[in-house]
C-alpha cells in the first residue's frame, strides 16, 4: 500500500498536449500584454500578467502534478483538485482581464478575418451577455457542482479518463462563468449593480457549505471506489471527512472574502462620497435637533424596560418554576440576549441607552447625592472580568437558565448593586467598572456600524466651553468622561446621547462607521488610553471571545456527557468544580497560553493589538449561538461565524503588516472557527423551551 502512495507521489503525468497548450496561451497573452503596454500603460498591468501566469500554474498543478495521480486514491486529493479548478484558477484568469491581451496576441489576420465576424455578431454578443449575468451563471455553476458530485456521475469520472476530463472542464468553465459577474472583466458596461455580488457570493457559500456538510458528517462511504484501495492506514471515512473540510473552510473563505470586501466598500465609499458636505451637515443637524426635541426618550425606554424587569422578577419569584413556562426563564436568557445582539450589530449599544438599572439609580440619586470617587486601584476592568468569569461558571454550574427563582434574585441583585454603587460614587462608576453586561456590550459594539462621534474636528478645536463633557443647562455632559474629540470606538460608551444634547454646535451625533475600523489604529482614546497598553482590556476581550466558545460548548452533548462521567466518578457535589475547571481551562488558561506564545513572535504591544482582532470572531460565535436559541437555521449560524472570521482575518492582516506577524493569529482564528463549526453541528440543548 505504501508503495502505491510512493508511486503516486513520484508520478508527473506531463501530457505534452496540455503543456503545449499552456505554453501557447502564455506566449499569446504575453505578446498581447506587451502590445497593450505600448499603447497605454496601466498601474495594474503587472498584477494582470502575474494573475494570468498564476492561473496557468494552478491549472498545471491541478492536472499535471502528482495531485492528479492521488485523485483516484484519496477523495481529499480529488477535492483539492476541484478547489483549484473552481475557486482559484477561474478568478485568477478573470483578474488578468484576458480578452484584449489574447486578441492582441494573436495574428491580426486571424483576429480580423477568422474571429471578427463572430465577435461582431449581435446575437452571439447578446447570448454571451446573458450567459455571464448572475442568474444563468449561478444556475450553471450550481448544476455542474451538484451533478458531478452525484455518486453515479462521480464514479463515472473515476472509471473513465475521458469523462474525468469532461468533469474537470465543467468545473473550470462553470467556475469562469460564476466568477464573471463578481470580477466583471469586461468588455462593456456591467449590467448588474456591484452590490448584487454580495448575495450572489453568499448563496454560493451556502451551496458549498451544504455540500460540505454531507461529506463531513456522512456515516457511510459516498463513493465506494475510495473504499477498495487504500494507500495508507488513513481510513476512507476519515478521508471523506477531510475532503468535506477542505471544501468547507477554504471554500467559504474564497467566497466570503470578496463579499466582505464589497460590504466594507459600501461603508467607506460611493454612497457617502455622492452626498455633498452641506447635505451631510444638514442630515446630522436634523438628527441632533430630533434628539433634543425628545429629551424624555431615554427615560421612556428605561421605564418600559423597568416594567419588563419587574414582570420578570415577579414571575420568577411567584410564577411556575419551569423555565419554559416562566418569564424569568425565557426573556432574560433567550429573547433579551438575542434582541440586544441584534441591536448591537444593527445600530450600537441601545440596551445601555434603555437600561432599567439606570432609571432606578437616577431616582435614588435624587435622595442620595454621591460624594466619593471610585477607588483608583479599581479604575480598570478587572472587577468586571471577575464577575463575567463568575457568570460563565455559575450559568452552567447552577443552571441559572433553568431556575426562574435564581434569575429573579440575580436581576434584583443587579438593581441593588447599581443603586448602591452610584449612590456612593460620582460619575457612572457602575457602568464603567462593575457592570458585566455593559462590558459585554462595549466589546460587541466594537463591530457596530454606528458610533457617537464628532462630525468636524475643526469645530471642536475652536470650541471654548467643552459642553460635551462638562455639561450645561441642556445636559449634564458625559458621566464616563469620554471627551468627544479624543474619543475613538464604542468602548465605555453607553449611548446616553448626553454629549449630543449638550453640544452647542450640533457637532456630535450618531455617525456611520465601518465595523471594527477603530481597531486598525491605536490612538490615545479619551478615558481609555492606548489599547496596546491596557492589559485589563486585553483580558476582557480574550475572556469574552473564548468564553463565547466555552459557553456554547457547555451545552452540546459530547461536553455534557464528559462532565457527567466525571460527575459520576467524583461524587454528587462535584459538578460545580468540574464546570469551573472546564471554564477556567478554555476561557482563561487557554487564551492566556495562546497570547503568551503569540507575544513571543509579535512582541507584547503588537500582540495586544492583534488580540483585539479576535473580537469579530467572538461576536460571530455569540450571535450564532443566540441564533440557535431563536430557532434559526444552522446556515444562519454558520454565516454569522464566517462573517466574524473574515473580519477578524482582515483586521489581523491590516494590524500585523507582515505575514510572520499575521500567521499566528490567523491560525488561532481558523482553529476557533473550526471549533465553532463543530459546536454548531453537535446536538445542543434548546434551553428555556419545552422539549
Amino acid at each position: 500500500m505504501q508503495s502505491t502512495a510512493t508511486a503516486a507521489l513520484s508520478s508527473w503525468p506531463l501530457d505534452g498536449r496540455v503543456i503545449a497548450l499552456f505554453l501557447l496561451s502564455a506566449v499569446i497573452y504575453l505578446r498581447g500584454w506587451l502590445r497593450g503596454r505600448r499603447l497605454l500603460r496601466d498601474h495594474n498591468d503587472g498584477l494582470r500578467l502575474t494573475s494570468f501566469i498564476a492561473c496557468l500554474f494552478v491549472l498545471f498543478i491541478a492536472n499535471e502534478s502528482p495531485l492528479d495521480a492521488f485523485d483516484s486514491l484519496f477523495l481529499s486529493a480529488h477535492m483539492a483538485q476541484h478547489l483549484l479548478l473552481i475557486m482559484i484558477a477561474p478568478p485568477l484568469l478573470l483578474l488578468s482581464y484576458p480578452l484584449l491581451p489574447m486578441l492582441r496576441g494573436m495574428p491580426k489576420g486571424f483576429v480580423k478575418e477568422g474571429l471578427g465576424p463572430f465577435l461582431s455578431w449581435k446575437p452571439l454578443n447578446d447570448f454571451f451577455g446573458w450567459l455571464t449575468s448572475p442568474i444563468p451563471a449561478f444556475l450553471i455553476f450550481a448544476a455542474s457542482t451538484l451533478l458531478w458530485h452525484v455518486p453515479f456521475m462521480y464514479e463515472l469520472a473515476l472509471s473513465s479518463a475521458a469523462w474525468h476530463g469532461v468533469q474537470h472542464a465543467c468545473f473550470f468553465w462553470s467556475g469562469v462563468l460564476f466568477w464573471w459577474p463578481v470580477i466583471q472583466p469586461g468588455p462593456g458596461k456591467p449590467r448588474w449593480p456591484r452590490w448584487m455580488a454580495i448575495p450572489y457570493l453568499v448563496l454560493a457559500d451556502i451551496l458549498n457549505t451544504g455540500l460540505s456538510v454531507v461529506f463531513v458528517f456522512s456515516e457511510h462511504l459516498i463513493y465506494p471506489s475510495y473504499g477498495t484501495v487504500r494507500a495508507t492506514h488513513f481510513g476512507a471515512l476519515e478521508d471523506q471527512s477531510l475532503a468535506g473540510l477542505l471544501m468547507w473552510i477554504p471554500g467559504s473563505v474564497v467566497y466570503l472574502i470578496p463579499a466582505f470586501v464589497l460590504v466594507m466598500g459600501l461603508f467607506t465609499t460611493p454612497r457617502m462620497q455622492t452626498i455633498s458636505a452641506p447635505q451631510r451637515v444638514r442630515s446630522l443637524r436634523t438628527a441632533s435637533r430630533w434628539w433634543k426635541r425628545t429629551p424624555a426618550l431615554r427615560r421612556v425606554a428605561q421605564a418600559a424596560m423597568l416594567l419588563v424587569s419587574i414582570a420578570v422578577v415577579a414571575d420568577g419569584f411567584r410564577g411556575p418554576q419551569v423555565a419554559a413556562l416562566n418569564l424569568a426563564g425565557t426573556f432574560p436568557w433567550i429573547h433579551w440576549r438575542a434582541l440586544s445582539m441584534l441591536a448591537l450589530l444593527a445600530v450600537g449599544n441601545l440596551f445601555c441607552l434603555a437600561c432599567p438599572f439606570m432609571f432606578v439609580r437616577n431616582a435614588a440619586r435624587r435622595v442620595f447625592v454621591p460624594s466619593l470617587r471610585w477607588p483608583h486601584v479599581l479604575r480598570n476592568k478587572w472587577l468586571a472580568i471577575g464577575l463575567i468569569g463568575i457568570y460563565l461558571w455559575a450559568y452552567e454550574a447552577f443552571s441559572l437558565w433553568d431556575s426562574p427563582w435564581l434569575t429573579a434574585w440575580l436581576v434584583t441583585g443587579y438593581f441593588v448593586t447599581a443603586v448602591l454603587v452610584d449612590s456612593l460614587f460620582t460619575g457612572a462608576s457602575f457602568c464603567k467598572y462593575v457592570c458585566p453586561v455593559g462590558q459585554y456590550h462595549f466589546v460587541v459594539s466594537l463591530v457596530s456600524p454606528r458610533e457617537i462621534a464628532v462630525r468636524d474636528q475643526a469645530v471642536c478645536r475652536s470650541c471654548q466651553t467643552y459642553d460635551c463633557i462638562r455639561g450645561n443647562e441642556k445636559s449634564h455632559g458625559c458621566e464616563l468622561y469620554l471627551f468627544q474629540p479624543k474619543k475613538s470606538s464604542n468602548l465605555d460608551c453607553t449611548f446616553c446621547l448626553d454629549c449630543v444634547k449638550a453640544c452647542p454646535h450640533d457637532n456630535v451625533g450618531l455617525m456611520a462607521v465601518a465595523p471594527a475600523k477603530t481597531l486598525l489604529s491605536d490612538p490615545y482614546r479619551s478615558s481609555i488610553g492606548r489599547l496596546s497598553k491596557r492589559t485589563d482590556l486585553l483580558a476582557l476581550v480574550l475572556l469574552l471571545v473564548f468564553g463565547a466558545f466555552a459557553n456554547a460548548a457547555g451545552m452540546v452533548s459530547p461536553v455534557m456527557m464528559w462532565e457527567h462521567r466525571w460527575h459520576a466518578r467524583l461524587g454528587v457535589h462535584a459538578m460545580p468544580f468540574i464546570v469551573g475547571a472546564f471554564i477556567f481551562v478554555f476561557a482563561a488558561a487557554l487564551p492566556a497560553v495562546i497570547f503568551f506564545c503569540c507575544s513571543l513572535i509579535n512582541g507584547l504591544e503588537k500582540a495586544r493589538r492583534l488580540a483585539f482582532s479576535l473580537v469579530p470572531l467572538g461576536v460571530g460565535m455569540w450571535a450564532g449561538h443566540l441564533a440557535f436559541h431563536e430557532s434559526l437555521a444552522t446556515g444562519v449560524q454558520i454565516l454569522l461565524l464566517e462573517a466574524g472570521l473574515l473580519l477578524t482575518l482582515y483586521l489581523a492582516w491590516r494590524i500585523a503588516g507582515a505575514v510572520t506577524q499575521f500567521l499566528p493569529w490567523a491560525t488561532v482564528a481558523c482553529l476557533l472557527f473550526a471549533a465553532g463549526i463543530w459546536i454548531f453541528f453537535q446536538p445542543m440543548q434548546m434551553r428555556g423551551m419545552m422539549h
